[in-house]
């Protein structure tokens, strides 16, 4: 069995026992997933009275940080320059179940 949760707006592809890197929840201990799609076999639930009771809890496991990106802007001839740079924050979450309903 395996679902499709939407979190930070984006979608991920997650399966029980498995661990992964979403952006940051601010939460600590257990987390429950809003899943869009919930596929068990030959049965696909996707619309949302077919999902009112299905759900994924996961277990915030830690923070992380991603790569650091840099950035530089630079206009000839005007003695403008501006460099920045940006990291961003994750939380680490392994799912621990996913329920039907």
């Amino acid at each position: 069995m395996y679902a499709v949760i939407k979190t930070g707006g984006k979608q991920y592809r997650v399966q029980e026992g498995e661990t992964l890197d979403v952006e940051l929840l601010g939460a600590d201990g257990e987390v429950a997933l809003t899943p869009v799609l919930l596929v068990d076999g030959d049965v696909v639930l996707a619309t949302p009275s077919e999902l009112g009771g299905a759900s994924v809890t996961a277990r915030v496991v830690g923070e992380a940080k991603g790569p650091k990106i840099r950035g530089f802007k630079y206009k000839a001839k005007a003695n403008q320059r501006k460099r920045w740079g940006h990291r961003q924050h994750y939380s680490t979450i392994e799912i621990t179940a996913i329920s039907k309903g």
